[in-house]
């Protein structure tokens, strides 16, 4: 495929990339173009504002969770038919997983694409350094092809005519110059930016702005120009669709094939963000039908539920809420009694509790969560140790954790996983039909237990 695309790093968090990024991708938008919007690394919230920049779904391009070699094919299903791709960095442009070199760096994920990178660079405290600093990092690996720069919080007229000789001086084309202005409201709390969905009117308004100021600031035409220089890439695209269906549909008595679809149930709403658009479509490909409930307002599960994905989110804000709709926590209370599958991460596991942070939840797991002061964070590997309705005992998975939660117990009887690096621990629970877990974890790297929970849905059915 031959999709034009930019990958927007930075020297370092905190640069502007969000900003930057999300403003390209809604002035392309804004212009007509199909943009297909991406995150490297695992991050949740980002992609929800790529989402609204572009309508369509923000995916993420790990080289961790899904291996260097799905990096491209995931890139190529979620850009085709697209006329531009713009890839959002993490961290800085050469940081990737700890003690582990390069692997899932912006760096990796744009040699990967063969794309040219555009470098957001804060210019708020230096001049003619910034040639030095962009040298760096266009030096530092031939392979990565630094295409240009992007200067932010540049402080007047004068300012920029010193970075933009300093650059001249070492050749790096300036694309873009974004002056010292208020923060558009985005605003954030421990676990990073607010979620689209908890501030939808505002977000509109936010991305707007970004829109605007990239569009004052930078060389859209230019960049388009360096974006259609990438190469084509000579991959396939990744396909949730299965060689074979993981079930045959029947109907309600197991009659003929072609029976209705098992509903698997995933929890959504502004207490419930953390999905990876990949699933939902693995889940419908292997013969499920994925629809969306609201833990916060629906007092019922979908009608036919015979499978339940509860995802991470931010429960802990809305326990109150959550708590205080006891229709809904006795009926998944209900459903994982009679042996129900749930696939529970994070945010799910908290609201499959007891309690949180004193509130009821569900009670189908006996633990406990609450709030912590320590932020847990960090990629994990793993191995299934009890056998579930996601994985089987021994199926290996790579995710992430990104909490600042504590659950007491940290584990059950019987463990969802054992983490084999960094740390080796046991964590999570499996319960009948339920695993509940803090990790994260990309089902595109082992679509097996996508089809194996919805054979469980369909079993359950």
């Amino acid at each position: 495929m031959n999709v034009p695309r930019l990958v927007i790093a930075a020297p370092s968090s905190g640069s502007g990339k969000t900003t930057v990024a999300t403003g390209l991708m809604a002035a392309f938008a804004e212009r007509g173009l199909a943009v297909s919007p991406h995150k490297a690394g695992p991050d949740y919230i980002d992609p929800g504002y790529h989402a609204l920049a572009t309508g369509r779904p923000g995916r993420n391009l790990d080289a961790f969770m899904c291996g260097p070699e799905l990096v491209a094919p995931l890139f190529a299903h979620g850009a085709a038919g697209c006329d531009l791709a713009v890839v959002e960095g993490v961290m800085g442009l050469y940081d990737g997983a700890a003690g582990r070199g390069e692997l899932a760096s912006t760096a990796q994920v744009a040699k990967l694409l063969r794309a040219p990178v555009v470098l957001v660079v804060d210019a708020s405290s230096q001049s003619r350094s910034v040639a030095a600093l962009v040298h760096g990092f266009a030096s530092f690996d031939p392979q990565v092809r630094l295409g240009g720069v992007i200067l932010n919080k540049v402080g007047s007229d004068r300012h920029e005519a010193m970075l933009r000789e300093a650059l001249e001086e070492a050749g790096m084309p300036v694309l873009g110059v974004m002056r010292r202005a208020p923060q558009v409201a985005t605003p954030s709390r421990h676990l990073g930016l607010v979620p689209v969905a908890e501030r939808r009117a505002d977000a509109v308004a936010a991305v707007a702005a970004l829109a605007e100021q990239v569009r004052s600031g930078c060389d859209l035409d230019a960049l388009m120009a360096l974006a259609r220089t990438a190469p084509a890439l000579e991959c396939e695209p990744w396909s949730p669709t299965p060689a074979s269906p993981a079930f045959e549909a029947r109907g309600s008595e197991g009659g003929a094939p072609g029976g209705p679809r098992p509903v698997i149930a995933v929890a959504g709403g502004p207490a419930f963000t953390f999905s990876y658009a990949e699933h939902a479509e693995l889940l419908t490909a292997a013969g499920a039908e994925v629809v969306t409930f609201d833990p916060l307002h629906d007092e019922a599960l979908p009608e036919g539920t015979s499978g339940l994905v509860i995802g991470g989110g931010f429960p802990e804000v809305y326990a109150p809420e959550l708590s205080a709709n006891e229709p809904l926590r006795k009926a998944v209370a209900d459903f994982a009694a009679a042996g129900g599958p749930v696939a529970a991460e994070c945010a799910g596991l908290l609201y499959l509790a007891r309690s949180l942070d004193g509130k009821p939840m569900c009670g189908v797991l006996d633990a406990d969560a609450r709030m912590s002061e320590r932020l847990t964070l960090g990629y994990r590997e793993a191995v299934a140790v009890s056998d579930s309705s996601l994985a089987a005992a021994g199926t290996r998975l790579r995710g992430h954790e990104f909490h600042r939660t504590v659950v007491e117990p940290g584990a059950g009887a019987a463990p969802a996983w054992g983490f084999t690096h960094p740390e080796r621990r046991v964590e999570g629970f499996v319960r009948q039909g339920v695993h509940a877990s803090y990790l994260h974890t990309h089902w595109a790297a082992q679509p097996s237990v996508a089809r194996r929970f919805a054979e469980a849905a369909a079993a359950h059915r």
